[in-house]
């Protein structure tokens, strides 16, 4: 163990001389605002991330007019490096907009929790006033051959998917077929050409701030994988160093 988190102190350090040239681009989820990105917005600072926090009106278009808002923060990293950090609807707004507009410059992907195949709880909820109030976006989200996350292809980019397995909604986990994180199921987070996919014990809600998504995530932004043998205690050993680094930089 000793010598397992010497390495991971040791090459956290490496790629941070590289991240300073990068971006990452927040998106975050439906019905939600740029400061539920806010802690893995710090954490990406602090490795040395150019950090751009999309907002946009999730509740109030549909999911094609979201995109332009994916451009506008975008062109706010300049001519560096993009790569990607998205939450549930996020990562499907970021697939309908890499689909007409993938820059050249773009880096890794990675998505927390992502409807790729669907929502069965927006198929179970469609025409309910519940979907009614989330707006014209959660209504694209169903699991039919038509709907716009099965319509939007396979990924043809660097993308890692983290989902989740714990539920802290017992009545949506009981309308959902296997394992879930209380909105979606696991399987319903995979996606076509994904270079890696890895499941944690964390709720659809509250995935972004857990300290072993934010491990996860700087891993494959970094590496392009996930780190299968990383355990919490390693997770936020490695959080915390990078609020270190960050101090003596200062």
């Amino acid at each position: 163990m000793f010598l397992r988190c010497l390495f991971l102190l040791v090459g956290l350090a490496l790629p941070q001389v590289a991240a300073a040239a990068e971006c990452v681009v927040l998106l975050h989820g439906l019905s939600r605002t740029g400061q539920s990105m806010k802690t893995m917005e710090v954490a990406l600072r602090k490795a040395s991330y150019k950090v751009v926090n999309a907002k946009y009106p999730s509740t109030r278009k549909p999911i094609e007019q979201l995109t332009p808002y994916v451009s506008a923060a975008v062109q706010k990293c300049g001519d560096v490096k993009v790569n990607f950090v998205t939450h549930s609807l996020g990562g499907i707004v970021l697939r309908a907009w890499l689909r007409d507009s993938r820059p050249a410059n773009l880096g890794n992907v990675v998505m927390l929790a992502p409807p790729n195949q669907g929502s069965e709880i927006a198929d179970d909820f469609s025409g309910s006033d519940l979907m009614g109030m989330m707006g014209p976006a959660a209504k694209e989200l169903g699991t039919g051959p038509d709907s716009l996350p099965r319509r939007l292809g396979p990924a043809n980019y660097t993308l890692g998917i983290i989902a989740g397995d714990r539920s802290a909604n017992p009545i949506f986990s009981s309308k959902l077929s296997g394992p879930n994180d209380g909105m979606l199921t696991v399987a319903s987070t995979r996606l076509q050409g994904m270079r890696d996919h890895i499941t944690l014990n964390v709720t659809h809600t509250f995935i972004m701030n857990n300290p072993m998504t934010i491990a996860q995530t700087l891993t494959f932004l970094q590496k392009g994988r996930f780190d299968r043998g990383l355990d919490y205690n390693e997770a936020t050993l490695m959080v915390k160093r990078i609020g270190k680094s960050e101090q003596r930089a200062q």
